[in-house]
Order: structure tokens, then C-alpha cells, then sequence
């Protein structure tokens, strides 16, 4: 099939990689506009583009999705299909161009998580599962038909970067999968509940503040769900700590936020158990496991 490839993060490119390599044509790219990244505000391209040029692939980068320009550019291309992965939101007279529709991978099973930041979130809830999802596209965010799922196991030392990886490794399989059974027709779209529906909003700096009267567990995967970005993260004598791997440490009669500092070891008590930091980040400084922090930093 003919397809347009909508994507932007590096969650995508596996998924393009697929498709690339697959006997499916990709016609062109359609991803965010270079921005000024860094001190020196060089420009900075997604990783979408990057392909799209070393592998001659042509790229769009449109400012706003309802440019006549942009819709009208669209539609010379003639594409069969619009696969969408990690790209923004679309208007109904993007997505209804193509004649076999278009659809979007996401990093749930839907319904449950749905939004911007799903996996996060999947993390930070304490799940023990999650997955893959691919559905139609619809006016309503992440609301449409499903055509298929994948499930991943979480495991104990996952966090976002390991997470994030599985889910977009397995995603890309599920991508082809799909194109695959939208050319022959041997698919059956399947209905979300919209009951068992629940939120994955934008991560914001006031997500990732540890509170520590809540269980050690919970705050445990606060930061796993948080790192290595944007990072759980508390205040000392007004200093910004960012917390990147702790564990658990079970423990009665706890005092919520006491602090200590034991040679190599950093623990803090929750309001069930405790939890041991074995690496952070002091404003300013680099990331550093608790012993070498130790060493140059004392909480009083």
C-alpha cells in the first residue's frame, strides 16, 4: 500500500523503520517544524525528518494541520493510508483523506490510559502489564475503533526509558501487522468501553514532586515513571534534588521525610516503609549514585 507516515519522537522511528523496509511504499513523512534547540539555539530537526532526508523521502513540516496548502499537498500524494505514531493531534480533514483511512499507534491498551503521556502514567499507577494499541482515527482523542493489541509484561526495574523502548519496539510489529491487514480487509474493528476509560494527561513539574507521606511503593514508582525525564525530584534547604532509582525497604514506625545518610547508603522514610536512593541529582551538578553524592553533600 501507499502510505503518508505522520510521526515526530523517537518513539516512532522503529515503526518507520518497518514500514521502510517492508513491502509497503512510503510516499512521504509529515512531522514537526525544526526548532532552536540548546544554548547556542542551533536548529534542531525530529528524528522523522532525519530519515525522510537520508533515506530520500520527501518531508512535510507543517506550522498548522488545517493550511489549505498543507491539506491540498496531502491529497496529491494520493496515499491508500495515514499511519500516525507520537505526532500531535489531527483535524477530521486530515485524517479522512486517504481512501483505507487513517489510523494511530498508541502506548496502552486502550481505553485504559488514554492522553499524552501513557506510559508514564502506566508506571506511575503501579501496573503490572501495559501494551500497544492501534484504532482508527476519529474526531475524539484516542476514542476510536481498535484493530489490534499487543500486551508487555512490566517489570520490577522498569522505568520510562526501558518501558519506552519495549513498547515501541513491539509497536512497530504491531503497526505492520495492521497495514497488513488493512490491504487484505481480514480485520474486524472492536469497540472501546468508554467505562473502563481512564486519564494519561500531560506530565507537568508538579507531577514529578515527591510527596513523603505517601507509601515508599508509590513514590518508588513516581520515580520510575519519571526517569531519566523529566525526574521525581524533593527540596533540601531550598535545593532542587532530582531522584532517578530507588527500591523499597520495608520498615515500621516510620516518620514521613526523615532523612539518612549512611556511608554509601541514602534512605528516606515514607509513610509506609522506606526507600533507599541509589541515584540523584543536586541542581547544577550530575547525576551520581548515593555514595559518591554522600560524599560532597550533607543533609542536615
Amino acid at each position: 500500500m501507499n502510505i503518508i507516515f505522520m510521526g515526530s519522537a523517537g518513539f516512532s522511528i522503529p515503526s518507520l523503520e518497518i514500514l521502510y523496509k517492508s513491502k509497503h511504499k512510503i510516499f512521504a513523512l509529515v512531522t514537526v517544524p525544526d526548532k532552536e534547540k540548546g544554548r547556542g539555539q542551533k536548529i534542531s530537526s525530529s528524528p522523522v525528518k532525519e530519515f525522510g532526508i537520508k533515506n530520500n523521502i520527501p518531508v512535510l513540516q507543517p506550522d498548522k494541520f488545517k493550511d489549505e496548502k498543507f491539506v491540498s499537498r496531502l491529497r496529491e500524494f494520493n496515499a491508500d493510508l495515514f499511519v500516525v505514531v507520537a505526532f500531535r493531534i489531527l483535524p477530521q480533514e486530515v485524517f479522512t483523506i486517504p481512501a483505507k483511512g487513517s489510523f494511530n499507534l498508541h502506548a496502552s491498551l486502550l481505553p485504559k490510559y488514554r492522553g499524552a503521556a501513557p506510559i508514564q502514567w502506566a508506571l506511575i499507577k503501579g501496573e503490572q502489564k501495559t501494551g500497544v494499541t492501534t484504532f482508527a482515527l476519529e474526531e475524539k482523542v484516542d476514542t476510536g475503533n481498535i484493530y489490534l493489541q499487543k500486551e508487555v509484561e512490566i517489570d520490577d526495574e522498569d522505568n520510562l526509558e526501558t518501558l519506552h523502548d519495549k513498547l515501541s519496539d513491539i509497536g512497530a510489529k504491531a503497526v505492520l501487522e495492521t497495514v497488513d491487514m488493512i490491504e487484505s480487509g481480514n480485520y474486524k474493528l472492536k469497540g472501546q468501553d468508554n467505562s473502563l476509560a481512564t486519564p494519561a494527561p500531560k506530565i507537568t513539574p508538579e507531577t514529578g514532586k515527591i510527596e513523603w507521606a505517601k507509601p515508599a511503593k508509590e513514590v518508588h514508582n513516581l520515580v520510575r515513571g519519571l526517569s531519566p525525564t523529566p525526574c521525581a525530584y524533593f527540596f533540601h534547604n531550598d535545593k532542587k534534588i532530582k531522584v532517578y532509582k530507588t527500591r523499597v525497604i520495608k520498615k515500621e514506625n516510620t516518620i514521613a521525610g526523615k532523612i539518612i545518610g549512611i556511608k554509601k547508603n541514602l534512605f528516606v522514610e515514607c509513610g509506609t516503609n522506606e526507600l533507599e536512593i541509589i541515584e540523584l541529582q543536586l541542581e547544577g551538578r550530575k547525576r551520581m549514585n548515593a555514595e559518591e553524592f554522600l560524599r560532597g553533600f550533607r543533609f542536615e
